[in-house]
C-alpha cells in the first residue's frame, strides 16, 4: 500500500472526522478508501447504463415474454 497526503480546509477535515466517527470507520483512511470504492462503483454503473442505453432494443418484456421464460425454466427440470 502506498501513502497519499491530502490537504483539506478545516471545514472538510471536520466533516471527514465526523463521518469517520459516525460511520464506524477505524480511520480517516478507511473512510477515504470507501469513498473511492463507491466512486469506482458509480462510474462502473454509469458505463453499464450508457452501454445499455446505446444498445439495440431487446424483446418487449410483457406477460408472454415472462411466460416463455418460465416455460423454458420448467422444461429443464
Amino acid at each position: 500500500m502506498t501513502t497519499m497526503n491530502v490537504s483539506l480546509p478545516s471545514e472538510l477535515k471536520a466533516f471527514v472526522d465526523n463521518q469517520t466517527e459516525q460511520g464506524g470507520y477505524g480511520s480517516t483512511s478507511e473512510f477515504v478508501r470507501d469513498l473511492i470504492r463507491r466512486e469506482q462503483d458509480r462510474q462502473r454503473l454509469r458505463m453499464l447504463l450508457l452501454d445499455g442505453a446505446s444498445s439495440p432494443a431487446g424483446p418487449i418484456a410483457d406477460a408472454g415474454y415472462f411466460s416463455a421464460l418460465r416455460a423454458g425454466l420448467n422444461s429443464t427440470d
